[in-house]
């Protein structure tokens, strides 16, 4: 479930709440009692950065660059141990 921040734009009450998406919004300030509590627009708790995380964190012991290797020479890397059933490509 996503944690929505409120703040109470009469008393400036502020707030974390878990709440379920399809939960109703929440209006009544819990600290003044008054219908001025709305939902603040903040950012997401992660950030994605770089080529793709597949490419850092499930890569094999070898201290390469992720971007020096092509999809291509990764996926003929990868073959020989799916073969002996290994993984859960297939």
């Amino acid at each position: 479930m996503p944690i929505y921040e409120y703040r109470c734009e009469s008393c400036g009450f502020q707030k974390e709440h878990l709440q379920k998406m399809s939960d109703a919004l929440l209006t009544t300030c819990p600290s003044c009692g008054k219908e001025s509590y709305a939902k603040l627009l903040s950012a997401a708790g992660f950030q994605l950065k770089g080529s793709g995380w597949y490419a850092t964190d499930f890569k094999g012991g070898g201290g390469g660059s992720a971007s020096a290797a092509s999809p291509a020479a990764s996926e003929s890397a990868a073959a020989p141990s799916c073969a002996g059933g290994g993984c859960a490509c297939h």
